[in-house]
């Protein structure tokens, strides 16, 4: 695994009109060689959805999927029976495994819906579909990075099949935080969802990407009040 720096607007994009999306990795019409993955990391999308629309049904197979609504509320159905609203605040895990279909749309009528949708390849296939979801405290996360996923079934946090850990940070201005990479075969993909960072030298602004694979530990500091997502995962 390399380091990348993806600034926001190199990422490809679409514009369906009910539909604007944004993608930091090859997806869907969007192809660049350069840009396929982030070790375990294949798929980071950032969604914005038209009132009263969104996805039908459509199949997904031997993926991990992670859905982070930023603003509104995401309606979901699937082929296991699930049925109910992620709102802001909360984040979704989908193991689609041997095969699962299922529909996401936008649960209000008028007001856009802003979401992450994020795939990470699984460390094993054909496991049985699952779904879960939860909610979390934004204060839990104020000025410290808040585990939101990882691979412990015993832990607070979502699990997923793969050793990859999700954390949010709500930072300050002028705040200083160290995170030790988990995974010494990987690396640490971290995305500003709003504000202004500096990690490890590099200055990232909203929706800028980067992929830290040489640094055992990532020195934080918020140049403004921030939302960070850091993604560490395992190198394929």
């Amino acid at each position: 695994m390399e380091a990348v720096l993806h600034k926001s607007e190199t990422r490809g994009k679409v514009d369906y009109g009910w539909l604007k999306s944004k993608h930091t990795f090859s997806f869907g019409s969007y192809t660049d060689e350069s840009r396929i993955h982030f070790g375990a990391l294949r798929v980071l999308n950032d969604d914005t959805i038209a009132g009263g629309t969104g996805f039908p049904m459509h199949p997904h197979q031997d993926m991990e999927i992670i859905t982070i609504p930023l603003e509104g509320a995401v309606e979901h159905k699937d082929s296991i029976g699930t049925n109910g609203v992620i709102r802001a605040g909360e984040v979704q895990v989908m193991s689609a495994g041997t095969g699962i279909l299922h529909s996401e749309f936008n649960h209000s009528a008028s007001e856009p819906l802003s979401l992450l949708q994020i795939w990470v390849i699984p460390e094993k296939r054909s496991v049985s579909p699952r779904y879960a979801q939860k909610t979390y405290s934004v204060e839990e996360r104020k000025n410290r990075f808040q585990v939101v996923v990882s691979p412990d079934q015993n832990s607070e946090s979502l699990w997923i099949h793969q050793n990859a850990w999700f954390s949010l940070g709500n930072l300050d201005a002028g705040v200083r935080l160290e995170y030790e990479r988990k995974n010494k075969k990987g690396g640490v993909y971290a995305f500003l969802i709003g504000g202004k960072v500096q990690i490890n030298g590099v200055d990232l602004l909203p929706r800028d990407g980067a992929g830290f694979a040489l640094d055992d530990v990532l020195e934080v500091k918020a140049l403004e009040d921030s939302e960070l997502l850091l993604m560490d995962v395992p190198e394929l």
